[in-house]
C-alpha cells in the first residue's frame, strides 16, 4: 500500500510529483482511516461482549458455591521469599503508623477507621491500597510495631474481601499483591495467630486459583504480563504445581506478544520495561530456588531486557521519560541491572521499540522515532515521535513533562499530547489523539490515534559528532507537511546541534500560513535567563556548569511548564521557538553549547 515517505514529499514540494500521484495517497489515507474506524468498532464489539461475559462470571464468583470450585492442597507458608530491589522508605512506614497512606500520588489520612473503609481518592490508590503497595515500607521500618500493623491491615482487608470482590481479587491487582506479600509478607505472618494465620492462607490459595481463571482479563500490557508472572509465583512460593504449569504457559504468550525483539516493551515505555524485567527476575529467580528448568523465551527475554533498560538511563542513572512512564528510582534501576549477569551494553538504535541514542562525553540523548504501539498497547503511550531528553553529566537538562499520576491525573490527555515534549507541534494540534472520553473510549480504553505512520530515521558519525536523522508524516493527512529533525552531538558533547525542517507534501488547505511551535521542556533544577542582547538563553545547571541556547529562524520566548516525571508535579520552564510555515520548506536551527568549552 503507498505512503508519503520523506523523499516523496521533498519530491512533491518541489513539484516533480504529478498531482494524480498525490490524489491517489490521499485516497489511500482515507481508505486507511475507514479501515482504522471499522477495526475499532468491531473491537469494541468484541469488547462489549467480553464484559457482559466477565460481568455475569464475576457474580458467580461472589457466590457461595463458586467457592467449592476452588479446592485443592492448603499452603502453610511462604516457600521462597523473592527479593524485591524497589525503594523502601521510612518515611513512608511512619506515616502508615499514624494512619495515613501515601500511595499513587495521592495522601489519604484514614484517622481513626480502617483505610479499607475509606473512600478511595482515585482508582490508582485503590489498586495500590489492595495491592498491598505498603507492604515493604513497613517490613524497612521492623520492629513489632511494624509487624503488629502490616498484621492488623492485613486482617483487616481480610474481613471484608473474604470472597471475590472488586477491585481486590482484579487480575492486575491480584498480581500486585501476591508481588509485595511473596516478597514481604513472612515477616508479619512468623508467630501470627494458627486460626488467622490458616483463614489467610485459605485465601490465598483461593485468590491463586481465581487468578489463574482471570489472568488474561487483566488489562493489555504490563498488567497482564504481572499476572503471568504472578500466577508462576504463587504455584513456586505457595508449593502449587497447577499455578506453576498454568502461569509459565501464560508466561511465555505474553512475553512472545510484549517482549521486543531488541529488548524493549511494547507499550515503548521505559519504565514499563523496567517493571516488566522486575518481575520477569522475580520467576527466573524462584525457579532457580526450586531447581527447575528456565524457560527458553524468559531467559532470552531477560538477556534482551537488561542492554534495553541500559540504553533508556541518563546521566543521572534513571530512566528517560516516554509514553506514560516516569524517570524511576536510579537506586531501583541499579539493583536491577546487578542482576544481570550478560552486562550486555547499550546499543545505538533500537529499530523495534523506536528510540535512538547518541552519547559522548558527559552528554546523552535519547530520541523517539517511533509511533503509537498497536491496539490496547497504546492506551498509556503518548505522541512524542521526534521528541527527545539529555542530560549533561549527572544533571537532566531537557526533558519531557512526564505522565499523569497523582494531583496532574487530569491533566492525562494533555501530558499526552505532542505538545508535552520536546518537539515540533503544528496548528496547535497533536501529531496523534486520544480517544476522546465517551462509548468507544469506556470499552477501548484511551487509545493513542494517529494517521500516517511513515517513520524513517538513519544515523552516522560526521567530522562534526554523531549525528541522528529521523522524520514523522503524521501530520502529512491534516497539513500536508512532514516533520524531519536532524541531532548531531559532538565528539566531546559540548554541544547538541539540532534542526527542524518542515517539507511541505502538497499545497496547503490554510491561507496565511500554518503556526508552528518548537519546544525544549527544561528539567526544573536547571534556571534560565536571557542572555545579553536577548539573542540567545543561558541554561545553569544545580552544578554550576552554563549551557547556552541559540536559535534560527523562529521567535525565540520562555513559557511556563510543568514536570511529573519524577512522581509528583513540579514547576518548571520551557524554550519556545514559533513562527510560521508559508510557501515552502522550512527549516529551523538551534544549539545547546556547553559555556567555557574550548
Amino acid at each position: 500500500m503507498p505512503a508519503l515517505s520523506l523523499a516523496s514529499a521533498a519530491d512533491a514540494a518541489a513539484g516533480d510529483r504529478p498531482a494524480a500521484t498525490l490524489v491517489t495517497l490521499e485516497s489511500t489515507r482515507r481508505a486507511q482511516r475507514t479501515q482504522l474506524r471499522a477495526y475499532l468498532l468491531l473491537e469494541a464489539a468484541q469488547a462489549a461482549l467480553a464484559n457482559a461475559v466477565e460481568a455475569a462470571l464475576s457474580a458467580l464468583r461472589r457466590g457461595a458455591l463458586h467457592g467449592l470450585t476452588l479446592g485443592g492442597p492448603m499452603p502453610d507458608r511462604i516457600a521462597f521469599q523473592p527479593p524485591d530491589p524497589r525503594p523502601r522508605r521510612l518515611d513512608e512506614a511512619d506515616a502508615l503508623f499514624h494512619n495515613r497512606f501515601a500511595l499513587a500520588g495521592h495522601v489519604l489520612d484514614a484517622k481513626d477507621r480502617s483505610v479499607f473503609d475509606c473512600e478511595p481518592p482515585s482508582e490508582a490508590f485503590a489498586r495500590a491500597l489492595h495491592g498491598f503497595e505498603w507492604l515493604r515500607h513497613l517490613e524497612a521500618a521492623g520492629g513489632e510495631e511494624a509487624r503488629k500493623l502490616a498484621l492488623k491491615l492485613s486482617g483487616q482487608w481480610l474481613t471484608r474481601n473474604a470472597r471475590y470482590a472488586k477491585p481486590a481479587w482484579r487480575p492486575e491487582v491480584t498480581a500486585v499483591r501476591f508481588i509485595n506479600l511473596f516478597a514481604h509478607g513472612r515477616f508479619f505472618l512468623i508467630n501470627s495467630d494458627l486460626l488467622w494465620r490458616s483463614r489467610f492462607f485459605l485465601s490465598l490459595r483461593n485468590q491463586s486459583r481465581i487468578l489463574a481463571r482471570t489472568a488474561r482479563k487483566a488489562p493489555d500490557g504490563l498488567p497482564r504480563l504481572q499476572a503471568a508472572a504472578a500466577l508462576v509465583l504463587a504455584g513456586l512460593c505457595l508449593a502449587d504445581a497447577r499455578s506453576t504449569a498454568s502461569g509459565l504457559t501464560r508466561l511465555k504468550t505474553e512475553i512472545g506478544r510484549q517482549i521486543l525483539p531488541d529488548g524493549g516493551h511494547v507499550g515503548r515505555s521505559p519504565e514499563a520495561l523496567a517493571e516488566a524485567f522486575f518481575v520477569l527476575s522475580m520467576v527466573q529467580q524462584a525457579l532457580d530456588a526450586a531447581n527447575r528448568e528456565t524457560q527458553t523465551s524468559l531467559r532470552s527475554a531477560l538477556d534482551r531486557m537488561a542492554p534495553m533498560l541500559r540504553f533508556f538511563r541518563l546521566g543521572d542513572s534513571a530512566l528517560a521519560v516516554f509514553n506514560g512512564g516516569g524517570q524511576g528510582s536510579p537506586e531501583f534501576v541499579t539493583a536491577l541491572l546487578a542482576r544481570d549477569e550478560t552486562q550486555g551494553k547499550p546499543f545505538g538504535h533500537a529499530p523495534h521499540s523506536g528510540f535512538q541514542r547518541i552519547a559522548a562525553g558527559r552528554a546523552v540523548v535519547l530520541m523517539d522515532i517511533g509511533g503509537p504501539p498497536p491496539g490496547a498497547f497504546s492506551n498509556t503511550a503518548s505522541a512524542g515521535c521526534l521528541s527527545f531528553e539529555m542530560s549533561a553529566g549527572s544533571h537532566r537538562v531537557v526533558v519531557n513533562c512526564g505522565t499523569a499520576a497523582g494531583p496532574g491525573e487530569h491533566w492525562g490527555a494533555a501530558l499526552r499530547a505532542t505538545a508535552a515534549h520536546s518537539t515540533m507541534t503544528l496548528a496547535d494540534t497533536s501529531a496523534a489523539t486520544v480517544l476522546a472520553p465517551g462509548r468507544l473510549a469506556a470499552l477501548l480504553g484511551p487509545r493513542l490515534i494517529a494517521d500516517g505512520g511513515q517513520l524513517q530515521t538513519r544515523r552516522s558519525e560526521t567530522p562534526q559528532g554523531l549525528l541522528v536523522e529521523a522524520s514523522h508524516d503524521f501530520y502529512a493527512q491534516r497539513f500536508g507537511v512532514v516533520h524531519q529533525r536532524r541531532l548531531v552531538l559532538s565528539s566531546r558533547g559540548a554541544s547538541l546541534t539540532g534542526a527542524d525542517r518542515l517539507i511541505l507534501a502538497r499545497k496547503s488547505p490554510k491561507h496565511g500560513g500554518i503556526p508552528f511551535v518548537i519546544r525544549f521542556h527544561i528539567h526544573p533544577d536547571v534556571r534560565l535567563s536571557l542572555a545579553q542582547g536577548g539573542g540567545s538563553v543561558i541554561l545553569k545547571l544545580p552544578n554550576g556548569e552554563g549551557w547556552r541556547f541559540r536559535c534560527g529562524g523562529g521567535a525565540l520566548t520562555i513559557e511556563e511548564s510543568v514536570y511529573l516525571g519524577g512522581g509528583h508535579l513540579r514547576r518548571t520552564e520551557q524554550l519556545v521557538i514559533s513562527g510560521q510555515l508559508r510557501d515552502g520548506d522550512l527549516e529551523c536551527a538551534w544549539l545547546f553549547e556547553l559555556m567555557g568549552a574550548s
